[in-house]
């Protein structure tokens, strides 16, 4: 069952009695019916009644009125409203654009715009490089979705997956001091989607994209970063893939394992999988099995598309087929990105000694954390309730701010590793419930926009090179 939590903190205005036990008496109500009550705020306060603010976190929206009915089964007590403090925070959107430069007499809107701004525009027309140095583009990403895999709310189209893209810019900006952009597609055809993001390119010096479904999303960051001259960075593979693996490389270290001796099981061989295995490759991971819907992928099963062929290519040495507690068997490592509650304890007890499950489904992770916590060494989900958090927010923000400062055309696998690498860093005694650094440390995104800036200078160093 899931708890509460402030995804659905709620403040109910209230007339109650004006007793000495009216504030026990509502706390009490709330509580009984699992409510956890976070702030209690007399209003108004007369002879004979008053006025309440009481906020509380609850499970989901069946569970507000539950509390809602047990505050107006009291005597004497009625709820006025309740409002979702939820959306409350989303009213009007939560990023806007504000001017860096004053505008305050005739002067300053000649140099920001006519007849000064001319002069700017005829340097870039002339010197198209010039526009990281004299616009917006120096340090902007944009946003790219078309709301079809959006969270774990599925195809939603672009309108709903506003507030999601919108919480994303607010990140880039709190964490690396990145101005991003939502744009938001009302289009799901390929070629629509490549075309589009082309011809608005100008503008960014980024291009992050987001929440596009898989198998799309690989061909559609594929070619965008043939097309263009500025880094695309699908997060959803490669944000993941980088957080994943900085946690891994601690959870390593705290059972005393390396990377080129151990099993891998990688449940999920969507768009974070696809990216996660290819990065263990990098790794020289001893050996890693994909499993997906159908089971163990390997080289000799019908029916695989092209992303499916691939990772047959790169995976399962041994050719070894069954399903996914098949795979489990003597694995030192459980990666999961797929869906929840698909085994339990008696497949943890087939694992190796000292095993390492990170269970990321979302809000429900494959496998019970305090099933695993009962087996594994190392447990880490993608839940802020328990320990080992692996947030995607811990690798673009830096990743971004790293990149538009090397002005770098493209992004690695070896700056992804670098990145991976800083994160895990971060973290100078790793321990069972510590593997990655707090989603608020301050000091992982400069760490890992450092991180970037070096590999991306290394890059450019043996392009130069290559170039003769």
């Amino acid at each position: 069952m899931p708890i509460p939590g402030p995804g659905y903190a709620i403040t109910a205005r209230v007339d109650a009695p004006a007793t000495s036990t009216s504030a026990g008496d509502l706390t009490a109500a709330v509580g009984v019916v699992g409510g956890v009550v976070t702030a209690f705020d007399v209003v108004e306060a007369k002879t004979d009644s008053i006025v309440v603010d009481i906020s509380a976190n609850a499970r989901n929206t069946d569970h507000v009125e539950e509390i809602k009915d047990a505050i107006d089964a009291l005597e004497g007590f009625s709820v006025r409203k309740i409002s979702d403090r939820t959306f409350l925070l989303h009213l009007g959107g939560k990023i806007e654009v504000r001017s860096k430069v004053n505008l305050r007499t005739r002067d300053d809107l000649s140099r920001a715009y006519t007849p000064g701004v001319a002069r700017v525009s005829m340097a870039i027309a002339e010197n198209p490089s010039d526009a990281r140095r004299l616009t917006i583009k120096r340090n902007t990403v944009a946003v790219v979705t078309d709301g079809s895999a959006v969270l774990g709310l599925g195809n939603i189209g672009a309108a709903a997956a506003m507030p999601v893209m919108e919480g994303k810019a607010a990140l880039f900006k709190q964490f690396a001091n990145v101005d991003a952009w939502p744009v938001c597609l009302d289009t799901q055809d390929t070629e629509e989607i490549i075309r589009t993001v082309q011809i608005l390119a100008p503008g960014y010096g980024g291009i992050n994209l987001e929440d596009i479904a898989a198998p799309r999303c690989f061909e559609i960051e594929r070619r965008l970063r043939e097309m263009l001259d500025i880094p695309v960075f699908h997060d959803d593979q490669h944000g993941t893939a980088v957080v994943v693996l900085g946690a891994l490389r601690n959870a390593l270290r705290v059972v005393g394992k390396r990377f080129a001796d151990v099993k891998v099981v990688v449940c999920g061989v969507g768009a974070a999988g696809s990216a996660i295995i290819r990065l263990l490759g990098s790794e020289e991971t001893a050996d890693v099995l994909a499993v997906d819907v159908d089971g163990i992928v390997h080289q000799d099963r019908p029916g695989m598309d092209e992303n499916l062929v691939s990772i047959a290519a790169q995976t399962n040495k041994d050719g070894k087929t069954g399903s996914l507690a098949d795979a489990l068997v003597g694995a030192d490592v459980f990666v999961g990105v797929s869906a929840p509650n698909l085994f339990g304890a008696d497949e943890l007890a087939t694992m190796a000694e000292r095993s390492i499950v990170f269970a990321l489904a979302n809000p429900d992770p494959e496998v019970d954390p305090a099933v695993a916590q009962q087996h594994a060494a190392v447990v880490a989900t993608g839940r802020s309730d328990y320990p080992n958090q692996i947030n995607n927010v811990l690798a673009f923000p830096g990743v971004f701010r790293g990149l538009l400062d090397a002005q770098a055309h493209d992004i690695t696998d070896e700056m992804m590793l670098a990145a991976s690498a800083a994160i895990a860093d971060v973290v100078a005694e790793p321990s069972p419930s510590f593997i990655v650094p707090s989603v608020f440390d301050t000091t992982v995104a400069p760490a890992v926009a450092e991180a970037l800036r070096t590999a991306a200078g290394k890059q450019a160093r043996k392009g130069e090179v290559e170039a003769g």
